[in-house]
């Protein structure tokens, strides 16, 4: 079971992964647009931090694909994980890095039949999209449940990290059902921690211990 942010926010992973509870961070191009730098700066950033899985995609056709993601897990070593879309030339060049021992990360995954191909391509990490499943009218943790069960059945070693995950309730089902990580964006981490329950119940336990303090400092009054 693990835990990866899904975000280009240096300084948010540097906050979250001080948790202890982050165990690594997925990027995609439209999070490091938003994060305004060289996509490699970040990745610097995050992996000097600590972090010791970062997703990295790559795009293009399949010689540019291979070639960044081998020039990515040259210079980024064993903390490069490299992403590609679950595509026929996505899974080529996902078949060609895995026999080169180079962790990847395919992505886009929306059927079952994806998955399986991108299990056969060896893929490290395949990632179905949750919630845009969901934008679409069918349940993304019903997919995460059929890929896990699938991969189960089949004895296959890819495993299932769920994207695009919306809310806390998401990544409990997905857990729930079968997958091995969670991605997701800070506030769905910051969801986690909280129940209004657990909130309602430190306030009791808060107003009786200051009152038990003042019990115990109020002297007693001896009445004649």
């Amino acid at each position: 079971m693990k835990i990866f942010l899904d975000t280009a926010d240096t300084e948010e992973v540097r906050k979250y992964f001080a948790t202890g509870l982050v165990d690594g961070v997925t990027t995609n191009p439209s999070l490091i647009r938003k994060a305004g730098r060289d996509p490699e700066e970040v990745y610097q950033e995050m992996i000097d931090i600590g972090v010791p899985d970062v997703s990295m995609e790559v795009v293009g056709t399949v010689d540019e694909m291979y070639d960044d993601g081998v020039r990515l897990a040259e210079k980024f070593g064993t903390a490069a994980t490299i992403k590609l879309p679950c595509t026929p030339d996505g899974l080529l060049v996902c078949k060609r890095l895995t026999e080169m021992g180079i962790k990847t990360n395919v992505t886009l995954v929306f059927s079952v039949a994806q998955a399986v191909m991108a299990m056969k391509a060896g893929a490290t990490y395949l990632s179905p999209f949750v919630g845009r499943c969901n934008d679409n009218s069918f349940s993304g943790v019903e997919l995460v449940r059929a890929i896990a069960t699938c991969r189960s059945v089949h004895g296959m070693k890819t495993e299932v990290l769920a994207a695009s995950l919306r809310d806390a309730h998401h990544v409990s089902r997905c857990f729930m059902y079968g997958s091995d990580i969670v991605t997701m964006p800070t506030k769905v981490f910051n969801a986690m921690y909280d129940s209004v329950l657990t909130r309602e119940g430190l306030a009791i336990f808060q107003r009786d211990y200051e009152a038990s303090l003042e019990a115990l400092n109020t002297p007693e009054v001896t009445v004649f």
